[in-house]
């Protein structure tokens, strides 16, 4: 599949490192470094700029590195870039660690996921389908041991 990109940053486009990967990492695009106190959330540019096609959407997800080695985790996760959006890609980073977290320009801070998705028609009924789970949620399902 083909998507239309414009790329204002300083650095590649988004690529899959393995054969196999679902996820293309996303850059910091920035100017100066920024710190993300404990706790601090922050919108951090990308330089990037997506036409997807319509019943496609991108999801920006976090990175598994990032968040074991140093608690940085994207809020909003995924978050959902809709086929009609022209802004540019933003990553919500928020760091749940005890310490400062540097990002510096370059720095691969998410990764992007390019999903189909379906619009949904609501069907207004009185009864739904009865199924063995019923309405339990929530952990219902689980066992322990």
């Amino acid at each position: 599949m083909k998507i239309k990109i414009i790329n204002r940053s300083r650095h590649a486009l988004p690529s899959y490192q393995t054969p196999f990967s679902a996820g293309m990492d996303l850059r910091a695009n920035i100017e100066q470094e920024r710190v993300l106190r404990p706790m601090e959330r922050a919108i951090i540019p990308t330089g990037l700029y997506l036409a997807l096609p319509a019943g496609y959407e991108a999801q920006v997800r976090p990175r598994s590195g990032l968040a074991i080695k140093n608690g940085i985790t994207c809020l909003n996760t995924p978050g959902t870039i809709d086929a009609d959006y022209r802004g540019e890609v933003g990553v919500i980073l928020i760091n749940l660690s005890a310490e400062d977290f540097v990002i510096r320009d370059g720095d691969r801070i998410a990764q992007l996921v390019v999903a189909r998705c379906q619009t949904a028609e609501w069907e207004p009924v009185e009864v739904l389908d009865d199924t063995l789970r019923g309405a339990g949620g929530f952990g219902s399902t689980g066992q322990r041991g």
